[in-house]
């Protein structure tokens, strides 16, 4: 039986990126998403539930996640899920994170965050269990002629 993990999300960022480079070099960003979801209750009243997910994003794309990326910035992810487990003080820990395969900045130049337009920030490619060997930008699959290509994005 094959398996499968895969996490779509759109959401905004809840800090500023924080970016690190590990031994080897090797840039890696952590971001908080709060991804909201709007529903009505059995009541009849409009309610609104706000889940926050850990997402990390490796090489190139986290260089571009820390640069352009700012609180309140919104972005797609896709990725994967990831889990940690480790002690502290004789207690078992865990902790359910986003690895980001390919990130998508949603946000326009004029508007709060600053991503750039949408379809302009599309990064890819995230390690499996350890750091990717190269993260390159792709162009959107919704590109249009009358976008620059991508020799004209400053990433």
């Amino acid at each position: 039986m094959a398996s499968l993990n895969k996490v779509m999300l759109i959401g905004r960022l809840t800090r500023d990126p924080e970016k690190r480079s590990i031994p080897s070099g090797m840039a890696v960003t952590e971001m908080r998403m709060a991804i909201s979801r709007r529903f009505k209750a059995a009541n009849g009243e409009d309610r609104e539930e706000t889940c926050f997910v850990d997402v990390s994003a490796w090489g190139r794309t986290a260089e571009n996640c820390a640069e352009y990326l700012r609180k309140g910035s919104q972005l797609f992810v896709e990725g994967r899920l990831k889990l940690d487990e480790w002690e502290k003080d004789g207690q078992k820990r865990s902790k359910l994170s986003v690895v980001a395969e390919r990130v998508q900045f949603l946000d326009t130049r004029s508007g709060t965050g600053g991503g750039g337009r949408p379809g302009a920030g599309d990064y890819g490619d995230a390690p499996d269990d350890a750091p990717p060997s190269r993260s390159a930008a792709r162009p959107s699959r919704d590109a249009t002629p009358t976008e620059p290509d991508d020799s004209d994005l400053p990433f």
